[in-house]
């Protein structure tokens, strides 16, 4: 019998893995994984003010997430700098104002290294509640524009000749991104959270012959990668945000090896 808090890491585990899986393949496809990263290393600011505001941490990451996406799309519009500049400027300074303003809660008791490389053995049902509702939204979203998507993906100009709303569809994923991030943050931490994105979906692009197979390869690569790196883990004694990325990196890896056996998807 499985102890319950491994019961626990694996549920959530295995949540964020199946949202991370298909959104990451449009990460990979759209080449956000800077967006990503800026959103992820803006989540210790979210856990910072929601320290100070009293309120769950994952509500104040998913909150902070959200309106940074929005700010991001909107300084873009306003072509100011480069999209890459305004990228590694929200990003690192996101990141050092959340440490900062951590370092002013002395009441507050925080474990910096689980937010920061995540702290999946610690997950909680109502953090499992968040995740799955979370996935089930992104998963809907997913699966009700999927064709708009795809075709916003290859082309945006042939997307909007034919009626597609593509501003909307681009804003739509981004705020898929970051919800996704903000309940991420449990299992792999604020660091390493683009990382489970991006590497089964990177993974499955090279076994996958169309985006469908891709997306189904990405979300099964992922929560293969959450169950090996809880059993690492568990049985190594080894940080479970960081086994978990390991193992998908080994993954990857392995999918390497294979791709050469089949057409890898677009």
């Amino acid at each position: 019998m499985l102890d319950d808090f491994l019961v626990r890491a694996l549920l959530a585990g295995v949540g964020v893995a199946l949202m991370a899986g298909p959104l990451g393949c449009f990460v990979v496809w759209r080449r956000m994984a800077y967006f990503g990263d800026s959103l992820a290393h803006n989540a210790l600011l979210g856990v910072a003010l929601g320290l100070l505001l009293g309120i769950d941490p994952t509500i104040g990451v998913a909150a902070g997430s959200i309106a940074l996406a929005l700010l991001l799309v909107l300084l873009q519009r306003q072509q100011l700098l480069a999209s890459d500049t305004l990228l590694g400027i929200l990003s690192h300074s996101g990141l050092a104002l959340g440490l900062v303003v951590l370092s002013f809660l002395s009441t507050v008791r925080v474990d910096l290294f689980a937010y920061l490389f995540g702290d999946l053995l610690a997950v909680r049902p109502l953090d499992i509640a968040y995740i799955y509702i979370v996935a089930l939204l992104v998963l809907a979203g997913l699966a009700l524009f999927w064709r708009q998507l795809l075709l916003v993906t290859l082309n945006e100009e042939l997307a909007a000749a034919e009626g597609i709303k593509v501003s909307g569809l681009r804003l739509g994923l981004v705020l898929m991104t970051a919800i996704t991030i903000a309940v991420a943050m449990k299992v792999v931490g604020v660091l390493l959270i683009t990382s489970l994105l991006i590497i089964p979906a990177a993974a499955a692009r090279r076994l996958a012959r169309t985006p469908e197979e891709m997306a189904l390869g990405a979300a099964l690569l992922a929560v293969l990668a959450v169950a090996g790196g809880l059993a690492a883990s568990y049985y190594a004694d080894t940080p479970s945000g960081p086994s978990v990325v390991v193992t998908a990196a080994l993954l990857f890896v392995l999918a390497l090896g294979l791709g050469g056996l089949r057409r890898p998807a677009p």
